[in-house]
């Protein structure tokens, strides 16, 4: 799958409150937009393996998953089966802000962290990392994500790399660019980097998106993949839009 454009994802968190609604329907949806996969977040009652049916039967793949979240209230074994039979070789994981607030808690992280990993290796899984913002702020005079990525280099990462840009205090870029090599997925968003406000579609905001995909190492990025996690305007307009400007600008490719 690795080729110099990669193909083009959605994490469906950014479509909740529809897929809530009718999930068969977003879903055939996407399809026509012309995504070449979906990220889930919830599975909205289908079995793992139905899910992976029903999008492998619409054209598309299920390019990665945040269900179940390794380090939530989900069992190893849970988590094992549900990749599995989604097809998948890796889990996703994260952290919340006070998981990164000092150093002992960050050292806690660290451990947690490096014990998913075995307990996933095991099983012939590997972990890959979330971001949210929090996870750059500054901790003893550097990122608090540079002391976890350095100290467990089987870790992998999805890079979000609006949270990347911690609200125009960090570089999205450089922490991209830092770890390229462990870093298979990218969640595009975009916005005016303006804690609170709502995101936009890719393209339309702050962003350098053409120079985070020139930062990305093409022979490791597996998926592009949107998410907005709010919208002034219509969601599924701004997923479309997104798509448009991505396949368009040949950043990413997608079925049409």
């Amino acid at each position: 799958m690795n080729t110099d454009t990669p193909p083009i994802s959605v994490q469906l968190y950014s479509l909740r409150d529809a897929c809530a609604a009718d999930f068969d329907a977003v879903l055939s949806q996407l399809a026509e937009i012309g995504f070449k996969g979906v990220e889930p977040f919830s599975l909205f009652d289908k079995t793992p393996q139905a899910f992976h049916e029903q999008v492998t039967g619409l054209g598309m793949q299920v390019s990665s998953t945040h269900t179940p979240w390794v380090n939530r209230s989900a069992s190893i074994n849970e988590v094992v089966d549900t990749v599995q039979a989604l097809g998948l070789t890796r889990a996703a994981g994260g952290y919340g802000p006070e998981d990164f607030k000092d150093m002992d808690a960050l050292q806690r992280t660290i451990e947690q962290t490096a014990g998913y990993v075995h307990a996933l290796g095991q099983q012939g899984l590997t972990l890959f990392l979330h971001n949210h913002y929090w996870e750059f702020a500054n901790l003893d005079g550097r990122p608090a994500y540079h002391y976890l990525q350095d100290a467990i280099p089987e870790v992998e990462f999805e890079i979000d790399t609006y949270w990347a840009a911690n609200f125009g205090h960090n570089d999205p870029i450089a922490e991209l660019a830092r770890v390229k090599s462990r870093t298979p997925y990218l969640h595009i968003k975009d916005g005016p980097l303006v804690e609170g406000a709502a995101h936009v579609a890719a393209g339309q905001g702050k962003m350098n998106i053409k120079g985070l995909f020139a930062a990305a190492d093409p022979d490791v990025l597996e998926w592009a993949i949107v998410e907005l996690d709010s919208c002034d305007t219509d969601m599924m307009d701004a997923v479309a839009d997104s798509y448009t400007y991505l396949t368009s600008n040949q950043l990413a490719q997608g079925h049409v």
